[in-house]
């Protein structure tokens, strides 16, 4: 008997020790501080989450980087996870937050980050790391040559800053741009401009709407023609709203996009679809196919989706027997001024999560910026219209050799696919990005969610008047609202718990150990 007093005074020790500790939610991290020195002689595993969907090069690139990196740090291994598009890769980071499996090093977007960072030091503050003169960028002690923090294009490192700190490293850049069928362009007896404007795109749209007695466009002798599609209507409206220096939002995260300026947007949008002659990616499908079958003459994506456009593109979502013969150029998203044009920067960045080990962290940090060396920045930025980050790799003669030989073949030098990288590389000045803060992903959602759903409004037959817009401003901002509580769930990994929850939880906890204390008690019976 006091063998079984003895088992039950142990376990309810237990119970006590669960409702003092394990109450109290997950153990929180400690800030990162950087080691003074690499441990070689341990081994780590770098978990790396990227983005693929089906462009099997950009996988390649991604192995060959880690091959050759752990070349050089063979006590590192690094596992990648490749997640079909961003939005992917974000819904799980929030998730594994939550349960402490982050990956080490993930490729996303600063919007994304900023709620990533609702959760306590979930995330490792990068300046320090940046001017570190071991294993910084640039440091003596690293085994490649990594570049300094002056090598990489000043306005993509901005682009990672939130708040006082920077979170992130620029791992690719684009911009959007107008992909145009001449060919129906100077058909309908317009000479094409080289700088697009707001007006002649639609024009130009108008006059393609004209039909033959038989029904048949009369511009392509098709049953089909949508002469303007855009793919990214969350871009085409902040795009539209920066061009007319127009409020979308602050950078303490104050929403300003339902305004007089937004409402003639969506005015302006109104009347096109209600003509036929504008709809978007969302309703009507991907802006390439119909170019490449001559359904279209504007095609706006972006940059890195300039190996999809052409009836001579190395990707293609169409059969050969419905592309048509026609000149492809590539043009500057529409303005409003040209005296001061504005084009969006985007693209992946990468980020670096923190852990318990501090050596884990700067393994990781390590193949982060390896990321950034040549070899994976120019190799990479060759499998679509991306951009380099950095002025090491724009500027080595391998590059520039690349972008000469625009039209070489319709592959690695695809003439469109290097016109689309030239508009960024020769405008950096001229780019911007919206303010990031938690929820601004939210809100560049809502963005695109005006322009879709007053287009879906004249599909269904409804007047989008000024009733109408108020309405779906209303709509949006409450759904806005909502979504934004939902970002904030992060929060709680900063906060306690409530007190019935704990009581819960404990109680839960000290039946489960009683009831095996009870078992084992009878059991020795």
């Amino acid at each position: 008997m006091s063998r079984n007093r003895t088992v039950l005074s142990i376990l309810l020790l237990a119970v006590i020790a669960f409702s003092l500790t394990g109450c109290h939610g997950a153990e929180r991290k400690a800030a990162f501080t950087a080691p003074a020195h690499f441990d070689t002689t341990r081994n780590y595993t770098v978990v790396f989450w990227a983005k693929n969907d089906t462009n099997m090069n950009q996988t390649a690139i991604y192995e060959q980087a880690i091959a050759d990196f752990q070349k050089l740090y063979p006590n590192i291994t690094v596992t990648m996870r490749l997640a079909p598009d961003y939005a992917r890769i974000y819904q799980d980071v929030l998730n594994n937050i939550q349960t402490n499996t982050t990956p080490n090093v993930c490729i996303t977007y600063p919007d994304h980050i900023a709620t990533y960072l609702t959760g306590e030091n979930v995330m490792v503050p990068l300046d320090d790391l940046f001017t570190d003169p071991w294993y910084g960028l640039g440091g003596s002690e690293l085994k490649f040559d990594s570049p300094t923090v002056e090598q990489i294009v000043p306005q993509f490192l901005q682009e990672c800053a939130i708040g006082d700190h920077y979170y992130a490293l620029p791992f690719m850049r684009s911009t959007e741009a107008c992909y145009v069928n001449k060919t129906l362009v100077e058909k309908l007896g317009y000479e094409l401009p080289d700088e697009l404007t707001w007006d002649f795109i639609w024009e130009v749209s108008e006059a393609a709407m004209a039909k033959g007695e038989d029904g048949k466009y009369l511009i392509n002798g098709q049953t089909t023609m949508i002469p303007f599609i855009y793919k990214s209507t969350d871009n085409m409206m902040i795009q539209m709203l920066r061009q007319k220096d127009a409020p979308y939002s602050t950078a303490d995260g104050s929403i300003e996009i339902f305004n007089d300026d937004t409402r003639e947007i969506l005015k302006t949008v109104a009347r096109h679809v209600q003509n036929g002659e504008f709809s978007t990616f969302k309703i009507d499908g991907y802006p390439g196919n119909f170019i490449n079958a001559g359904q279209c003459i504007f095609a706006v994506d972006s940059t890195a989706g300039a190996t999809w456009m052409g009836n001579s593109a190395p990707h293609m979502d169409i059969s050969a027997d419905q592309l048509v013969d026609f000149e492809m150029v590539v043009r500057h998203l529409p303005q409003y001024d040209w005296s001061n044009p504005k084009m969006i920067s985007q693209g992946p960045s990468l980020c670096l999560f923190n852990k318990d080990d501090p050596q884990e962290v700067l393994a990781s940090w390590l193949f982060m910026q390896f990321l950034l060396t040549n070899s994976v920045q120019i190799g990479y930025s060759e499998t679509e219209g991306y951009v380099p980050v950095t002025l090491k790799a724009q500027q080595t003669e391998e590059y520039q050799d690349y972008l000469s030989r625009r039209g070489e073949d319709n592959g690695q030098h695809y003439y469109v696919k290097i016109d689309a990288a030239k508009l960024l590389i020769d405008n950096p000045a001229h780019s911007f990005v919206t303010p990031v803060f938690n929820g601004s992903a939210t809100l560049r959602d809502t963005a695109g969610q005006l322009i879709e759903e007053t287009a879906k409004g004249i599909m269904r037959k409804k007047t989008v008047d000024d009733a109408f817009l108020d309405d779906l401003f209303a709509k949006q901002s409450q759904l806005l609202h909502k979504l934004d509580k939902a970002d904030d769930r992060e929060k709680s990994l900063e906060e306690p718990l409530p007190g019935t929850a704990i009581t819960l939880l404990c109680g839960l906890g000290a039946a489960w150990v009683l009831i095996i204390a009870v078992a084992i008690i009878r059991k020795s019976r």
